[in-house]
């Protein structure tokens, strides 16, 4: 059986105020491109089909036409849906039951009461069915009718262990999961993994989830993480976004994965199918000349390195004009700040007072101001 797992559509989403429908339906283009030549069995979607839970009339219709065109290309696929942490999970399922209808299922909402289970879908082949477990993402809120703990309050780990537990599992056939949550090899410290800055981090990352959960399938169709990345073991993969949704994406290589399964019994064979994009995300550092000698429609970021001051609008201008698509200009300013820097005593001979006043500058700096820094400092010696 072939898979294609795709995730964090993200669908509405703007990159600096820059709006990125044109970029997100040129590569539903090619997604839509390489299921007719592929012609997978099965296209997944695992989570954030939209950037907001109450969408965009516009982005409602990205959504729609892309999905329109894609069953109409490929009429013997599956297509699976759920929602992730950005999507509504009520506005998602709405259609639930009238689209399965279509051979497309949707699963906004995760089991909340005791005789409610994950939403399972079988897919028959040569070797017989393969089940696709439809999870959304889980918080435990959600499922505290199910999850139950005399201490109040339950753990994404628990809350997901317990979800999983109570499947009726048949290991003598394959199984697929689709979920959209933080999973992590258990003792891995999340501090450690780098989150792009597009995705919503959680403070403590509490959302981790011990991926030795999903051990018992086949292969695990993720969504959350924005970049390609295995949690542990290459059956177990997030494919990421399929194009860049911030400037720490900058680089990346985007693609499908498509999975493909074969008898029970053997591992799951991955290869990834690339995306490329309309416009590229890049990040240009260097001198204003040097920067201005590479012009294209790329979305860029901007860092100047110039140790010499220049007029600021013409510089702005000029970039504009060489990069019609410039999301940000960052200075750093080497030259002001090395010669503050020989300036300054050394920190231990300095009192807290004299550090501010050096880092911040006394020029323009009245005397109202300067009692507010001491009112400042006094304040946090005084909650120390």
């Amino acid at each position: 059986m072939k898979i294609f797992h795709l995730s964090d559509l993200h669908i509405g989403l703007r990159l600096y105020n820059r709006d990125l429908r044109e970029d997100q339906e040129y590569i539903f283009d090619k997604i839509i491109e390489y299921a007719v030549l592929e012609k997978p069995d099965v296209i997944v979607i695992a989570g954030d089909i939209f950037d907001k839970a109450m969408p965009s009339a516009e982005a409602v219709r990205v959504f729609d036409c892309f999905i329109t065109k894609l069953s109409r290309a490929a009429k013997e696929t599956a297509i699976m849906m759920i929602s992730g942490n950005h999507d509504s999970g009520p506005r998602i399922d709405c259609y639930r039951n009238i689209l399965s209808a279509s051979n497309i299922y949707v699963v906004g909402i995760p089991p909340v009461n005791e005789d409610e289970y994950i939403e399972k879908v079988t897919v028959n082949d040569e070797y017989g069915p393969v089940n696709f477990y439809l999870l959304p993402f889980v918080k435990p809120s959600m499922v505290r009718n199910i999850v139950k703990s005399e201490e109040g309050s339950v753990s994404y780990d628990e809350a997901l262990r317990t979800l999983i537990a109570r499947e009726s599992i048949d290991k003598n056939q394959r199984n697929v999961i689709v979920s959209h949550q933080f999973y992590l090899p258990s003792k891995t410290d999340a501090s450690q993994v780098a989150r792009m800055d597009s995705e919503i981090v959680t403070a403590g990352n509490i959302d981790v989830v011990g991926s030795d959960v999903l051990e018992e399938f086949d292969y695990a169709c993720l969504g959350h993480i924005h970049k390609p990345m295995t949690a542990g073991d290459e059956k177990l993969r997030y494919c990421g976004t399929p194009l860049c949704v911030s400037v720490s994406e900058a680089g990346q290589e985007k693609s499908i994965i498509e999975v493909n399964l074969n008898e029970p019994g053997t591992r799951a064979v991955t290869r990834c199918l690339p995306l490329k994009p309309l416009r590229n995300v890049r990040i240009l550092k260097g001198e204003l000349e040097d920067v201005l000698k590479s012009p294209s429609d790329d979305y860029v970021s901007v860092v100047l390195t110039d140790k010499e001051d220049f007029n600021t609008f013409d510089m702005k201008e000029r970039l504009h004009d060489a990069f019609p698509n410039i999301l940000e200009i960052r200075i750093e300013n080497i030259r002001k700040y090395e010669e503050r820097r020989g300036q300054l005593p050394s920190p231990g001979k300095m009192s807290p007072y004299d550090m501010c006043m050096a880092f911040l500058g006394e020029d323009g700096m009245d005397e109202e101001d300067r009692k507010l820094i001491m009112d400042v400092i006094n304040s946090v010696k005084g909650a120390l």
